[in-house]
Order: structure tokens, then sequence, then C-alpha cells
């Protein structure tokens, strides 16, 4: 069998290059004439466990042991590179539509092409290039904007004719092509000698592996890693590393403290052939074919093909697995589609000899996006897994990113959108990653446009109002597991077509979020935020004041009532969070953060505030409905409800206050919106929550009220150039950088994280800068819109990327928002960059290849803010929304 050849080569390379190994393993294997020598003993402490001999653990053990850790030692249940890794197809593709992923795959394919050189393992690394075919001209579209991100990082790429297909590969039927995307540099492994090379590697440099080692649970005390229990004896050790491919879901759920890991494995089948009458050469590129959702690659001659079926196979749903995977059943029938669309692209393969059809795991997570980072709940636990079907791009990349997370305490690249912590428990549910992997896996290969929604685990996490929003017409997306309103579909309007509006363009929901943004400029608005998360910080005496005083930026000793605007710094300066905090008394403070910030957040004040019985932190999300009532008739409806006067003189921006709306008691009403609208956000106990939406909307009628969604927030702040976290905002962005100097105060008298690195940035300058854009010469109706991800050209020089994009219904036009950056045209270093530098600069947006004029701005329109405040209390709020 194929997969036993692999095996056996991959086996007979390592143990020939490393007969020390034979010692090392744990099992007594017999020899033709004398048995081994018995296991060398764990050693009874480690700095580093790390837990898996697959792509993932070898990559984390060499790239720790590179950067100077040497106290590691790498456990595996059974061989080396025998789980996952034996079985991939070997394809390092760096076609990536995520940003960080793309630099992953990128780091990746340079590291295994002198990976041969240093290790003297071969690893079969040849760079034959990828070819990405298009059936469809909105395939082509999502192809040129990959190809947009790939040339500015310097990967050689191009968009290529159906003819040019052929040319590079004579077998592919071309007649139903609309073109392709080539990449050159895309290359071949064999990705278990891969994995050999980087253990040889760690080895060389003092990692010792043992093999044939099973780790049981890790052991975890006063919330840190204390220790690793196998079957062969426990060693104490101060960081672990979860590597255990599809085991380590219940690898994580195996200790006392357990650590929430969500994948999920499904069976992925490829087809291995005989050599063709005249052997393919072995220099032919890859194809990769989504609309016929197979690749194709060569293999010794003949063709190894896989896919992404619609119909997915989950399996170990129960937690049975096998310790090495052995080759799971052949399945022609569940094969069948994939078969039909490999001789469909490749004709000339008729009468080709198949050799076998393997099945093997692969581990897929709830949003297609692999998983690293620090355990929220065990300090010292760190997960590299979940690789969706890419672990050999990935391998290089995501080891090296996470050996500097642990050595340096955060890695060198923005990698939020891959962190565990941006999942909660309520994604462990084995029935909820039965279901998603199922929608995922054919995920992999379908058209995903800008802002399509997963359709399965849906309904999970809701505000009390789903049902009377969904009965009015509601539109929902999903944001960490919360249902959130995008749009409300008017009466009469055609809901199946609004349903399937998928496209790169001017979307169906245009008008109808255009009429919500008039509503909210003219009228009143509500819309459910419920999905903000929401903590209160108290304490018996001072320690609330001096310890949030320490890790936030702004001064939050403010009188009783007022809300303060601040980030949550690193000691980089860059935000870990970005939110608003109320001061409900002397001793009390209510927290609103962005959504997908409830573990992070969490996990990071948990970490950093001192342990005392006395200082009492509460998340309360799930207690408040919040209501955002947005417009100028807002002030009307909420001082007829309360019978208390809510004009600017009464009832100041940025405040806070206690109050009877209707017949509910201690509603939290606060005089922000996140948009620089006029307006008031409503912190409502549940059990009133539907009691005040209808008093709100009843009262609301004489004033025009309507329900709004998020895609009608979304226009407003970023036409008032307001950040939101997550998207423009991240831990490598600094309030120097995106404007928010007024949000920092230097000298408020305490010291606080981040202070030297903001105080550096204000002695020296700034690296980039965040700008606001709005594009001249577009057509809403005709062009291709910008989403987010485009790259930005000053003067015809590439100067960084759009972080969000929106349509805005008052000026006309579309707004960009991103960083500019100011690279030196000989050497490219980074240089400060000056408000004369954006000023002065002739700009462009590549979309989807196609470059559009855009006007820069570092100050939104004044004539869109509704009213004129002090500098310090306008309303940059709308930060972290989405």
């Amino acid at each position: 069998a194929a997969g036993m050849f692999l095996r056996a080569l991959s086996e007979i390379q390592w143990r020939a290059a490393h007969p020390k190994w034979r010692r090392m393993t744990s099992s007594q294997r017999a020899t033709s004439t004398t048995a081994e020598p018995p296991p060398v003993s764990l050693p009874a402490q480690a700095q580093v466990v790390i837990c898996g001999g697959g792509i993932m653990g070898t990559s984390v053990a060499y790239h720790l042991s590179k950067m100077g850790w040497k106290d590691i030692v790498l456990l595996e249940q059974g061989r080396l590179a025998a789980g996952t890794t034996r079985f991939c197809a070997g394809i390092v593709s760096t076609a990536r539509p995520v940003s960080i992923e793309l630099k992953m795959a990128h780091y990746s394919n340079k590291l295994y092409q002198q990976l041969e050189q240093e290790t003297g393992v071969q690893t079969g690394y040849m760079k034959t290039g990828s070819i990405s075919l298009a059936q469809t001209q909105d395939r082509l579209i999502s192809l040129k904007r990959i190809a947009s991100s790939l040339n500015v990082m310097g990967i050689p790429c191009e968009i290529i004719s159906p003819k040019q297909v052929l040319q590079l590969h004579p077998l592919i039927n071309i007649h139903d092509l609309v073109g392709a995307m080539y990449v050159p540099e895309d290359a071949l492994v064999s990705s278990a000698n891969v994995s050999l090379a980087l253990a040889t590697a760690a080895s060389r440099n003092g990692v010792q592996i043992h093999e044939r080692t099973s780790v049981s649970h890790v052991t975890v005390q006063k919330g840190r890693v204390t220790g690793v229990e196998t079957d062969r004896g426990r060693i104490q050790c101060e960081y672990f590393v979860n590597c255990a491919g599809q085991w380590a879901y219940e690898l994580g759920h195996s200790g006392e403290e357990p650590v929430h890991i969500p994948l999920h494995a499904c069976e992925h089948f490829y087809l291995l052939t005989h050599p063709l009458k005249e052997p393919l050469s072995s220099s032919l590129p890859t194809v990769v074919d989504p609309d016929g959702r197979i690749y194709i690659r060569n293999w010794q001659g003949g063709i190894l093909s896989g896919g992404f079926e619609k119909n997915p196979k989950p399996l170990f749903t129960e937690g049975r697995n096998q310790l090495e995977i052995q080759n799971l059943q052949e399945d022609w029938d569940h094969f069948g589609p994939l078969l039909s669309a490999l001789l469909r692209r490749m004709p000339g393969l008729e009468a080709l000899q198949i050799m076998q059809l393997v099945n093997c795991p692969e581990s897929f997570t709830p949003d297609m996006r692999c998983i690293m980072g620090e355990s929220p709940t065990a300090r010292g636990y760190f997960v590299l897994a979940g690789m969706n079907s890419a672990g050999i791009s990935y391998g290089g990349g995501a080891g090296k990113y996470l050996a500097e997370w642990m050595i340096n305490g955060y890695p060198s690249e923005n990698v939020w959108p891959l962190d565990l912590k941006r999942f909660g428990t309520l994604q462990s549910s084995r029935t909820f990653l039965r279901h998603r992997v199922m929608e995922v896996m054919p995920l992999m290969c379908d058209l995903k446009v800008p802002r399509w929604d997963f359709q399965t685990g849906r309904q999970l996490r809701t505000s009390p109002l789903y049902d009377r929003l969904d009965a009015q017409g509601a539109r929902w997306m999903e944001k960490h597991g919360f249902e959130r309103v995008k749009y409300f579909v008017p009466p009469g309007k055609d809901l199946l077509d609004l349903d399937h509006s998928k496209t790169f363009y001017k979307p169906d929901w245009f008008d109808i979020v255009g009429a919500e943004v008039k509503c909210c400029k003219e009228a009143v608005c509500v819309i459910d935020m419920s999905s903000f998360t929401k903590f209160e910080i108290s304490s018996t005496g001072d320690q609330a004041l001096e310890s949030l005083q320490y890790l936030f930026s702004n001064d939050l000793d403010v009188p009783v009532g007022h809300v303060v605007h601040t980030g949550m710094l690193n000691e980089k300066g860059g935000y870990e969070n970005d939110c608003s905090i109320a001061r409900l008394s002397k001793r009390s403070f209510f927290m609103i953060s962005p959504t997908d910030q409830q573990v992070h957040c969490w996990a990071w004040l948990k970490n950093r505030l001192p342990d005392d019985s006395n200082l009492i932190m509460e998340d309360v999300t799930w207690k408040y409905t919040a209501l955002n009532l947005i417009g100028p008739r807002a002030v009307d409806v909420l001082s007829e409800l309360s019978y208390a006067p809510m004009t600017a003189e009464h009832f100041p921006s940025l405040f806070c206050k206690e109050m009877s709306v209707g017949y509910a008691n201690g509603i939290r009403v606060m005089s922000i919106t996140h948009t620089g609208e006029p307006g008031f956000v409503l912190y409502i106990p549940i059990e009133y929550a539907l009691h005040v939406y209808n008093e709100v909307m009843n009262m609301g009628q004489k004033y025009g009220i309507r329900n709004a969604g998020y895609y009608a927030l979304r226009s407003l702040r970023i036409e008032k150039f307001f950040a939101f976290w997550g998207q423009d905002l991240d831990a490598f962005t600094t309030p120097m950088e995106c404007g928010r100097e007024f949000q920092v105060k230097l000298e408020k008298g305490t010291e606080f994280l981040g202070q030297e690195a903001l105080l550096e940035q204000k002695q020296n300058g700034v690296y980039k800068r965040f700008t606001m854009f709005i594009l001249e010469d577009h057509d809403t109706d005709m062009d291709l819109w910008p989403w987010w991800g485009e790259p930005i050209f000053r003067n015809g020089r590439y100067v960084g990327k759009t972080t969000s994009s929106a349509y805005s219904y008052t000026l006309e036009r579309h707004v960009c928002l991103g960083f500019v950056h100011h690279f030196d045209e000989k050497t490219g270093e980074e240089l400060v960059v000056t408000t004369d530098f954006i000023n002065q600069g002739e700009y462009e947006i590549d979309i989807a290849g196609q470059r559009f004029q855009a006007k820069a701005k570092l100050y939104p329109f004044s004539s869109l803010f509704t009213q004129r405040r002090r500098k310090d209390e306008v309303e940059l709020s709308g930060y972290q929304r989405e």
C-alpha cells in the first residue's frame, strides 16, 4: 500500500540517519538478530513538554531550540510523524485569504526549502508552482483579491488565461475555465520527512525526543501548569504544548482544569495512481480546482488527487480513536463525485490504473482557522492544532509564532484570528463540533463572498428579544456564538432573494441599510447590542481603582456617573482591548467590551489583577440586554418614558445614570451610541428586556422609530472614522498610531501598562498612521466593492492595507479605513509617518487588481457630527463593535 510505502521510506531514512533513536523508543521492537536495549528513562523535570510528534510538535521544538530554549522534551504516543502528518498530501500553498495564514505559509515554504541542507534529511522539497482554477467570474474575483495580497508581499503571482493554464499543464481540460491564478513558488514536500528533519535539528539542539510515550493528563495548580503525567511517569514542567492533532480535544479535557480546544476529525480521501505511460514530470504544477472541489498533484509519475466533498463523514465524535492512524476503510461510493470531477478536469486519466484510495482523519475547527495560543484558564498551557487540512503549509510559520509567544510573551505578528481565546466553552460541545465540521469541510472549496455566515450551530446565544425581532424581519449573523441583527427586511420584500444575495459587488441589502441609516440620522432607531461583553469590577477599598488605573491608559479616577473610553494596552502600547468603563460608585466600575473579548479580556485581567479577596470581577454579559437608541429623537423617546429631562444640560455626553424606563427600574442609561450620532445605550436587566423594548417601540411610533442592525452601525461608524477592535485595532496598534491620544492620560499621576512605549512614540513619532480614504472614481452600482484587506498605494508604491470599509450614505461614497506605512524606497526600511507624508500623497485602493483613486484624510468630516463637543468628549467611541 502507498501509505505503508511512504511510512517505510520515512522510517528507513530516519533510522539510518539516527541510530540513537532506536535506543530512545520505549517499545522493545525485535530485530532479526537481537532485541533493542531498554528505553531511555524520562527526565524528572523539564522547562517545556511538547505532546505530539507530527509537523506541529516538531516545528515548535525546532523553533524553541533555535531561539535558545534547550530544556525541552517532546513526547509522541506512537512514532514520529505517524499521525495525520504521515498522510498529508504534501502541498505547500501560500494562496490564503487570511493575511496571517498567508504569512505562515510563506515562512513555511522558505524554511522547508533550506531544511534538507541544514539537517541532511531528505525532505522531497520540489518547487512546482500551483494553479488555482476559476470556473466562474466570482471565483476569478476571489482569486484576484488573493493575488493582490500575494503581490504586495513580494510573492510572485499572476492571473492567467485558460490557454496559459494548458501551456503549464497539458493534461488539464480548460473548456469551462474563465481564468486561473498561478503561484510559481508553491512547492511539494514529503510531510513526514519534513517533520523528521525538524526533529533532527531539534535533537541536535538538545531537545529530548521520546516515542511510544502517552500523556494521560496535565497537572495545573493555582492556574499554572506544574507537570505532565505519562504512562512512563511524571515530568515536572513550566510549559506544556498540546500539539496532539485530532487528539488535542480529548487531551485538553483530560485534566481537572479542562482546556477547551474546539476541533473535530473528518475522514479525508485522496487517490493514488500508478505512473502514466509517459510518467508525469516531477516539476508539473499542482492544480487546485475549487469549483470541482479537488486538488491534483504529481506523485511518482502518477497522480495524487483528493478533495473536500459536500457530504463529509465526521468520525471519533465519541472520542474513540486509534493510537497511530491506521488506514481507514476505502469508500468508493463516497469518493465518486470527486473522482468524476478529476476525470472531467483531466480526461486523459480514464485508462490510468488506480493504486489506492487513501482515507485518513483530518482535524477541522469551527471557523476554518487553526488554533494556537495560551489557554485562558491555565498559564503555561499552549496549544497548536486544528489545521483544517493545511498542516504542512502552516507548520513552519505556526511553530515559529508559537515559540515566539512562549519565549517573548507575544508573537511577532498579530495572530488574534488564530488565538484559542477567540472561542469560549460553548464551541466545545461535541454535537456543535460534529455539525459544524460537516459544514466547514465543504466550505474549504465553496466561494466565500464578503459577509457570509455559518448555518450550523446557530441560535446558541440569543437576546431575550430574538423571537420578537425575528418576527419583524431580522436577518441574523453570528459573533462568538451570539445572534446579532444585520438588517431588517421590510414587509413585501423578497426574503429568499436577500438570503441568497452573495456577491463581491453592490449587495441587495444596500437600500434597506440606507433607510436604516437615514432613520438614525433623522429620527430614532433601536439596535439590540446585547452581545457586548460586560464585566463589573468592584472592591471594598480603593483596590479596583488602583488596579484599573494601572491596566488602562485613560484616567478612570473620574466623578461617579462618568463614562471613559480607554484602551487596555500591552507593554508595547498595543490594544489588547478597547472599551468603555462607567464609574458606578467610588469602588465599582462597569466595563463594556467587544463581543469576542469575553474570553480574552477575562483572562488578561485575571492574570494581571492582584490576588485579593476584596477585589471582585464578575462577568455580567448574560445579565443585561443592551438597546442602542440612535438618532436626534432618542432624547424625546427616553424623556417621555422616564419622566426625566434627557437634554445635554441634564444628561451630558459620556454620562451614566440608573433610571426607570416604563415600569422597569435599575436600567443603566449611558449617553453614548458607538456611532457619533446622538442617543443612548440602555443596559436592561434581562427580565425587563421585553417590557422596555415594547415601551420604547410604542412611544417611538410618533417619532418615526424603527429597528436597525449592525450593517447600519458599521456604515455610521466608518464614515465617522471610528476604529473597531479586532478589525482595525489589534495588539500591534497603539493609540498614537490611530489618533487616540486624547484617550491616553500620560500624566495621570500613576503608571500604566504601555506608558513607556507611548512616551517613546510621542517623542520619536509613529511608523504607521490610521487613515480614512474616500474613493473618488468608484461606481457603487457597477464596480467591485472594497470590503477589507485591499492594498493601499501612495504615488504608485504599496504603503499598507485597508482594515475595514463601508458605503457612506451621507457622503454617497465608499469609505475605507486602513494604516499607511512609510517604506524607504531603496532599503524597504520603515520610516516615521508624518502628517505631511499622509497629506502630500496621491492614493489608490486596489480592489481585486483594479486601482481606484482615493482621497486621504486624518480627521473625520466635522460636518458629519451632529453637535460640537469638547475635544476630549468627542465620541470617537465606535471602536470595537464588530
